[in-house]
């Protein structure tokens, strides 16, 4: 089967399409047959060696497709069913911009029934993220959140997700993504440029576009910051409580995150489709950023 790996690690041109064994799936695991994959922000970071510098590492983190195998002692997927699943870390000899990968069964989820296989893949890595990130928050209903980077694939879902957790959101972007923003629950809108001038104060800040330190100064005292990448948050200041995610696999949240997108609460966005072949080119417009949704490998 052909894969996405890279050797050596560099610009688009690193990535490397190769010919490997189609895996078998261990106990507790399903192969599934992958109909689409999204290409995210951090495929980029592994490809430049931000998580190592020893090759050969595989790219992709979720995909849906159809489980076409299965492991012993796995009791949910079937042979058949179509799915959507992360395949978790940076560093893993096989991703999921493959033909066919192999993960975890509690790692999948049903796929939407809303959606062709392109917009089901934009799902599982970028919405656990955000689920997870507003669990990290841990405020009451009610309370005040700021997303950073709201009109992103992570920062949407944040937005949607911390409006139906009962949080007042605001969303930070681009003043030209106002609307957008505001259609994916936003309450409020901040532009971007804010960040010079803070002018409101919020109980907690999901910071999706990842600003680092000076987003706490739009936290309240006591307040509560979750950041995106694991280890990079800031240190704690007048009594702020700091984290960052490491998103983990959840099938069982991940289904629940299908559902609200079968049932319009969750706005799964394509900017575009590449087959496997030109994955080159798709770094490559990854890298010119300005996405408005995912870039997504069709095999």
């Amino acid at each position: 089967m052909r894969a996405a790996i890279v050797k050596s690690f560099g610009g688009p041109e690193a990535v490397e399409i190769v010919e490997v064994p189609v895996p078998e799936p261990g106990p507790g695991q399903v192969r599934v047959k992958v109909a689409a994959a999204a290409l995210n922000p951090v495929d980029a970071g592994v490809r430049a060696g931000a998580f190592g510098d020893a090759g050969p590492v595989g790219l992709g983190w979720d995909l849906a497709g159809t489980v076409d195998a299965v492991g012993t002692g796995v009791t949910g997927p079937a042979v058949g069913d179509a799915v959507v699943g992360l395949v978790y870390g940076p560093v893993k000899p096989l991703g999921s911009h493959a033909e066919y990968v192999v993960l975890d069964a509690d790692a999948v989820a049903a796929a939407p029934r809303s959606a062709d296989s392109a917009h089901a893949a934009t799902l599982p890595l970028n919405a656990l993220a955000a689920a997870q990130a507003v669990d990290l928050l841990a405020l009451e209903p009610g309370a005040s959140v700021l997303v950073t980077g709201a009109a992103g694939g992570l920062g949407g879902y944040a937005v949607a997700l911390a409006r139906l957790a009962g949080h007042r959101v605001t969303a930070m972007a681009s003043p030209a993504d106002e609307d957008l923003v505001r259609s994916f629950g936003a309450d409020d809108f901040l532009p971007r440029s804010a960040t010079d001038d803070p002018a409101a104060s919020f109980d907690g800040v999901v910071d999706a576009a990842v600003i680092g330190a000076p987003a706490l100064a739009f936290v309240r005292d006591g307040g509560a910051y979750t950041g995106v990448i694991p280890g990079a948050q800031p240190g704690e200041v007048r009594g702020i409580r700091t984290g960052a995610i490491e998103v983990r696999p959840d099938g069982a949240r991940l289904a629940e995150l299908v559902r609200l997108a079968d049932d319009g609460r969750l706005r799964l966005r394509v900017a575009a489709t590449y087959p496997l072949a030109r994955v080159r080119d798709a770094h490559a417009r990854l890298d010119r950023g300005g996405l408005r949704g995912r870039l997504v490998l069709v095999p």
